[in-house]
């Protein structure tokens, strides 16, 4: 198959790491997840005080970029790459519902946003790449041969978003993951910097009602429409 680059945006908690995943393992393409990442990013801050639930210094976060080393390694029991935090796995940490409520403030951030285009950028260079997350076939990739778009409903986001975290041993109530959830997609459609927004050439997919399997079997379709048009 010829080289492309797959670019995922969507709300939060579509399923959008799955289906990249998917993706990028039978198509033996890279996969980057940009929103661990972000995530990554806000763990730091959270660990080193400049972000809390009434506080957030910006310019300390931003004078300390320079000094923080984000990188994936791959973890072939798992099958996928974990993230790195200055050379410390925080695959764990970063998937919490603490982060989640603070990894929006972190990614309104203009200079965070360009530290981590810049790397996304880099890491598509050669194409064969599928990457997600909310700005990537707006921003990062904005030539990508695929663009798809994945949205649910709040109520459905939240019960997904709800069972994971519970399965991981997590407390939290339904109610607090969809408080988190409706903010979160407040947050990301209204900032100034690469507003969460579907690209004019990207195709939606409301999986509300899908099936893992099916959500992938209809965009390993697109795949192939793609590069057979090439």
């Amino acid at each position: 198959m010829k080289k492309i680059t797959i670019a995922i945006d969507g709300f939060s908690s579509t399923g959008k790491s799955t289906l990249a995943k998917q993706l990028a393992k039978h198509l033996g393409c890279v996969y980057v997840d940009t929103g661990a990442m972000y995530r990554a990013i806000t763990f730091f801050a959270m660990q080193n005080g400049y972000i809390s639930k009434d506080f957030f210094d910006k310019q300390t976060l931003i004078n300390a970029l320079p000094f923080i080393k984000l990188t994936f390694e791959f973890n072939a029991a798992l099958g996928f790459a974990e993230m790195y935090l200055n050379d410390v796995n925080v695959e764990k940490e970063i998937r919490t519902l603490d982060v989640s409520n603070y990894v929006s403030f972190v990614a309104e951030v203009s200079e965070v946003r360009a530290k981590l285009v810049e790397q996304q950028q880099e890491m598509g260079k050669e194409k064969g790449i599928v990457m997600d997350g909310r700005d990537i076939g707006t921003v990062v990739f904005p030539k990508a041969e695929l663009k798809v778009f994945m949205t649910a409903s709040s109520e459905t986001r939240a019960q997904r978003r709800f069972d994971e975290l519970q399965s991981k041993g997590e407390d939290v109530s339904l109610e607090a993951v969809l408080k988190n959830v409706v903010d979160r997609d407040y947050i990301d459609t209204h900032r100034e910097d690469s507003p969460l927004v579907q690209a004019d050439d990207a195709i939606e997919i409301d999986n509300s009602y899908l099936t893992r399997d099916e959500q992938f079997n209809a965009v390993l379709e697109m795949v192939a429409d793609v590069t057979k048009s090439l």
